[in-house]
């Protein structure tokens, strides 16, 4: 999913349109994806982080759930209307995150492996070059040893 702003959606058009045809895809119509995908706020944090007091606290706060992913990071998910809020409330106790944002997550993702993840990659590398203030969002999953080169 592509999210430009209004003023940079017809710059950006004929460039994106172009991108998908070199890379096999087709553009579809405007929120045609969007079902793909939740608008949360998104607070990331290190590993290291006290998983057990930031789980207390961020839900204790209003968020909506507390991820820890593989790495042993953390990311703590809101509504967007909560965002603020809880993002306070949580640097008053000292769990200021390393980064947030009001982003969009992928609702569930799809896996891929082999020549699809490689031709994903090469795809969501050529968007992420384009010129202009888009953002590329993707639900693909590519296993890790693809990432690595392996």
């Amino acid at each position: 999913m592509l999210d430009c702003p209004g003023e940079e959606r017809s710059r950006c058009g004929v460039a994106v349109r172009r991108v998908f045809a070199e890379h096999g895809g087709h553009i579809g119509a405007v929120g045609s994806v969007s079902y793909l995908f939740n608008n949360v706020g998104l607070m990331a944090y290190p590993p290291g982080i006290d998983t057990r007091r930031l789980t207390r606290a961020a839900l204790a706060a209003g968020a909506e759930d507390v991820v820890t992913n593989d790495d042993t990071s953390v990311e703590v998910l809101t509504d967007p209307l909560d965002f603020v809020a809880v993002g306070a409330r949580l640097s008053e106790q000292g769990l200021a995150p390393a980064f947030a944002e009001i982003t969009w997550r992928a609702a569930s993702a799809l896996e891929l492996s082999g020549e699809a993840a490689a031709e994903m990659l090469r795809l969501l590398e050529a968007l992420e070059a384009l010129p202009g203030r888009c953002e590329v969002y993707s639900n693909a999953e590519i296993v890790a040893d693809e990432l690595n080169g392996n």
